[in-house]
């Protein structure tokens, strides 16, 4: 039982831990399996089989995760019916970690499946699960809390800020398609090459490349478990089955080491078009980037790839001689963060220029409350509490927005989230603003 919910009296709480998910024989639990048919519902998805249900609990495990559900105590329908077992409300958890700059990779805990049953909305369900999760987070001494949303509206509150953004593109593969020539020439001929592998073949390169990835890229988020049989095709979570359209490409350095990938699959023709759908493309560095862009564009029949998942700053239409062959067709937040320890959280960021500057934060969680100087010395940052008064003013949502530096200080600021003096701003504004923008591909 989850007794510090303090939960009306007809509903009644429960956690599982990662070694409670199944029984002696090995079978999930009935209000496990009740557990995934509530996301399942609540994400507007089909019933799982025996099968999904069983790769989630091994995914499950695998992390290390915390369930929290929610249940009726009396049952409308009795304690005997398959609806007994669904919860009215659900929670999960884990810790992996999240790039927060300059090769530093600080502990995060993540949060996902957090769904209430549309009968039992506006009974402080979501609260009650999420305040007691975040606390025990914090009582172990995590620094950071992420999820990633369905609804933006919702995770302010409890001290979550968009932190990062994607953009979704069309790339026109046809005439307009070509790298300018200094482009062209700088990249000069490619001393790696190219292998277009079955996706099972290519995991052990993916996990490769990415584990780089994730160490020199600022928001990147370590891959949860499931993403091995999503990445590798084989689990595909809509079919019930292998994934039999996802192709995969991986680039190789000189010495014959993978250094970039791509996984894709054919959308079939798209306003007359043959088109691919670019699930992923990782690769450390820029060059190897475009040269897996220029890989793909020429692919024959191809006229156009699609890209749900772009870096807001990528480099691809600035390095083709027509740049609106690169249309962004949307935009959408991806990481949404949240700070627990102000200390170690502030302290591990990059910084780029030296000054002080107190800080006032308001949570009503109290995880980040109070203020706070923060003094930066040859980038180096040294976090305090203090009773002196603030220059900077924030709530812990426009704190976990401004975190990973996703958001410049001079448009929160003036958007309102960051009230205080102006020498105070502008001092925070050049401690905390530059570097690349962060870039989170790994949803969960």
């Amino acid at each position: 039982m989850d007794q510090h919910l303090d939960l009306p009296t007809d509903l009644t709480a429960e956690r599982f831990g990662p070694d409670d998910l199944t029984d002696d024989a090995g079978a999930l639990l009935p209000r496990v399996r009740g557990f995934g048919e509530a996301v399942g519902r609540a994400f507007l998805e089909g019933r799982g089989s025996d099968e999904r249900h069983r790769r989630w609990v091994e995914h499950l495990v695998a992390d290390r995760a915390v369930l929290r559900g929610v249940w009726e105590a009396d049952p409308a329908l009795g304690p005997g019916t398959a609806t007994a077992a669904i919860p009215v409300a659900t929670f999960t958890s884990f810790d992996k970690t999240l790039a927060v700059g300059d090769g530093r990779v600080l502990d995060l805990h993540m949060i996902t499946d957090v769904t209430v049953s549309p009968a039992h909305r506006r009974r402080g369900l979501t609260r009650r699960l999420m305040t007691a999760d975040l606390a025990d987070a914090a009582a172990r001494g995590l620094p950071l809390a992420a999820l990633t949303v369905s609804e933006g509206s919702i995770y302010g509150r409890f001290g979550f800020g968009c932190a990062t953004t994607l953009h979704q593109v069309d790339v026109d593969t046809g005439p307009r398609f070509a790298l300018r020539a200094d482009v062209a020439s700088g990249l000069g001929d490619d001393p790696g090459r190219f292998a277009v592998v079955e996706p099972l073949d290519a995991w052990p390169a993916v996990q490769q490349v990415f584990a780089a990835h994730h160490a020199a890229t600022r928001g990147s988020v370590e891959r949860p478990q499931f993403y091995e049989p999503m990445l590798s095709g084989a689990f595909h979570h809509g079919e019930n089955g292998p994934d039999r359209t996802l192709r995969a490409v991986v680039h190789l350095d000189a010495t014959g080491a993978p250094d970039g990938y791509a996984l894709y699959r054919p959308l079939g023709k798209v306003d007359g078009v043959h088109a691919l759908e670019v699930t992923d493309l990782i690769a450390p560095e820029p060059t190897v980037r475009l040269r897996l862009w220029r890989f793909l564009a020429e692919m024959d029949l191809v006229r156009l790839l699609r890209f749900p998942r772009m870096r807001v700053d990528d480099a691809l239409a600035w390095a083709l001689v027509e740049p609106r062959a690169v249309r962004t067709a949307g935009s959408s937040d991806m990481l949404w963060v949240r700070v627990l320890d102000v200390v170690a959280a502030l302290e591990a960021r990059p910084w780029y220029a030296d000054g002080d500057v107190v800080l006032e934060v308001e949570d009503p969680l109290d995880h980040a409350s109070g203020r706070w100087r923060l003094a930066v010395e040859d980038g180096v940052a040294r976090v305090t509490r203090t009773d002196d008064p603030a220059g900077v003013r924030m709530t812990a949502d426009t704190l976990g927005a401004l975190y990973l530096g996703g958001v410049e200080v001079a448009t929160l600021h003036a958007a309102g989230r960051l009230p205080g003096v102006a020498e105070a701003v502008r001092c925070l504004a050049a401690l905390a603003d530059g570097g690349p923008a962060p870039y989170c591909s790994t949803g969960f």
